[in-house]
């Protein structure tokens, strides 16, 4: 059976060999996890890190993910985390994949010297998985 390969902007690069595509693949879950791992992660009652919502106080309020902790992407500094042991994994969230929050509380968090991955989709990957969002009162 022959392949016949069109010429569009899909098949014009050629895939990656097997072997270069799964080293790839698999150090990509090293840096993200998605909201479907996170919500089984949560739901089992010992995820094995802090979920870290890096939006303003005001849309954490409004409806943020059960369980997370809001914390600014640009208020993550070494005092915030002082009560968290240096080998908690954080993961970071913000808005959604328009959103690169999460991408620069990652970032800060790693400058740290802390182990972090992003949960890609955001709060709108999670409510299109149909997870349901918590609401808090501002202080």
């Amino acid at each position: 059976m022959s392949t016949l390969i069109e010429n569009n902007a899909v098949t014009a690069i050629p895939a990656a060999e097997s072997t270069a595509a799964l080293t790839h693949f698999r150090a990509s879950l090293q840096f993200e996890t998605d909201c479907s791992d996170v919500a089984s992660a949560l739901a089992s009652g010992s995820p094995g890190f802090v979920l870290l919502d890096v939006r303003s106080p005001a849309l954490f309020a409004s409806g943020h993910l059960p369980g997370a902790v809001n914390l600014m992407h640009g208020k993550i500094i070494a005092s915030k985390l002082a009560d968290y042991s240096h080998d908690t994994l954080f993961v970071t969230y913000c808005a959604g994949p328009h959103c690169n929050g999460a991408t620069r509380g990652a970032i800060r968090l790693a400058q740290l010297g802390r182990p972090v991955k992003v949960m890609i989709g955001g709060v709108t990957g999670w409510l299109d998985e149909g997870f349901d969002l918590a609401v808090s009162e501002l202080d």
